[in-house]
């Protein structure tokens, strides 16, 4: 189906009945999920401080880990922004005992995959395999975390690549304009930067650099490792300690201590080269702790979560103004930042950003109605849900949460605080997270 023109009348006439027929799927997947059995989790700390979890799931042959670690930009400076996602890279890249080809190939061998990352709160190292080598998996994570040797040559090449990467990003209207609102609304905080880092501070990180920053990092009590699939809790156990029980403890990292700015009315015009215009609003937002979160995560959902959302159908559908709307709320165990956004054509950005802004006051001047509340809320839940399919992102979130702080039966509450919100604290999350915003927008030259 071709895209509708962002400035133009016709639309096409089945986008109002697909947002609905998806909100239905959405609203009759959600309780399914809700009924069914949920598989045991067992937690457990090794002596050395490593905290480990293992959910016991019969269903399908395949078992997945995360190692999760206290690292990521939240630990990072100005000067050293991207050590973490740089140093991330360089340990699938080779160990005492195989080379970068030969990690991969292992992986290969036993039906999975293994791949590292750092973001904002945490950094990863993730597994695949299927079950009946989910010995070899444990055993390739850990030579991987244990026994990785940064080298030298594989650093300057992944380095010069992320540079460049960072150097694409400043070409792109869509990049240019969530980064800058992002670094606008946290200044000095460390959430102000991608995890790839800065353009400044990569070509000064060296290897030594990294050694520092890895033995900082990797440190037992700073680990979090879960394991999702056909296993038996008590033989994973048991392999764990044999394979980390010999890590010694140290230090835990402390996250880095720093204040976003005052919310603040801004507005900035940048010119990129593009065919589209970028609209950006946005502000700080509470926390994965905070009281609000549930409500402003509904909130979310419910003005740019998908084609039910308001966005969607009246910036989109019923008023052509639109060729993509959404809205985006990463959960952080800091404050972290709401953001709306719209991509439209160039010559509609005066009304683009008049329309999204009403749409940004009437949720604050008007509750929303009971369908709109429910549809909101099963989109979000039904999301989750779908992403939490596979025994990777159940491992992902049994080692996200115990690393925030919040244990890993956060979700269960967060389902019930989701199903409890109302129209009215919807209303109460948006007049406080939404009266003061800043604005970017990223439009071609000329327009």
């Amino acid at each position: 189906m071709r895209r509708p023109a962002a400035g133009g009348a016709r639309r096409p006439a089945v986008l109002a009945p697909t947002a609905l027929v998806l909100a239905a799927l959405v609203l009759a997947a959600a309780p399914a999920a809700a009924q069914a059995p949920t598989p045991r989790v067992t937690r457990s700390t090794l002596p050395n401080g490593l905290t480990v979890l293992v959910r016991e799931n019969p269903v399908a042959p395949v078992v997945a880990a995360s190692l999760m670690l206290k690292m990521g930009t939240r630990w990072e400076t100005r000067e050293v922004a991207g050590i973490s996602n740089l140093l991330q890279l360089l340990v699938v890249r080779g160990t005492t005992t195989l080379n970068g080809l030969e990690i991969v190939q292992t992986a290969d061998r036993i039906g999975g995959s293994i791949e590292a990352t750092a973001d904002a709160d945490h950094a990863e190292i993730a597994a695949t395999a299927l079950a009946r080598h989910w010995t070899e998996m444990l055993e390739l994570v850990a030579d991987v975390a244990l026994r990785c040797t940064l080298p030298e040559g594989t650093l300057v090449a992944v380095r010069d690549f992320l540079v460049t990467q960072i150097r694409n990003r400043g070409d792109k209207p869509f990049d240019v304009a969530y980064d800058t609102l992002v670094a606008r609304v946290f200044g000095d905080h460390p959430y102000a930067w991608d995890a790839i880092g800065l353009r400044e501070s990569l070509p000064r990180l060296d290897r030594q650099a990294l050694i520092d920053h890895y033995r900082r990092h990797y440190v037992p009590g700073a680990m979090v490792l879960a394991v999702s699939g056909q296993v038996k809790t008590a033989e994973v156990l048991a392999l764990v300690a044999k394979l980390f029980g010999g890590l010694p403890p140290g230090p835990v990292p402390a996250a880095r201590v720093a204040t976003p700015p005052a919310a603040a009315v801004a507005r900035e015009v940048i010119r990129v080269p593009g065919a589209q215009a970028q609209i950006m609003m946005g502000g700080l937002a509470p926390a994965l702790t905070d009281p609000d979160y549930p409500a402003v995560k509904v909130l979310a959902s419910l003005l740019g979560g998908g084609m039910a959302s308001r966005f969607f159908s009246e910036l989109r559908d019923k008023q052509g103004l639109a060729y993509t709307t959404t809205t985006r709320y990463p959960p952080r165990v800091e404050r972290s930042a709401l953001v709306s956004l719209i991509g439209t054509a160039p010559e509609n950005v005066d009304r683009a950003e008049a329309e999204l802004r009403s749409e940004l006051g009437r949720i604050q001047r008007e509750p929303p109605s009971a369908e709109e509340l429910r549809v909101a809320q099963a989109y979000l839940l039904g999301q989750l849900e779908m992403d939490r399919r596979t025994n990777a992102r159940q491992a992902w979130y049994l080692a996200s949460y115990e690393q925030a702080g919040v244990g890993h039966e956060f979700l269960e509450r967060y389902r019930r605080s989701v199903r409890a919100v109302t129209a009215a604290d919807v209303q109460r999350a948006a007049r406080r997270y939404l009266a003061v915003l800043r604005t970017v927008i990223v439009a071609p030259p000329g327009r």
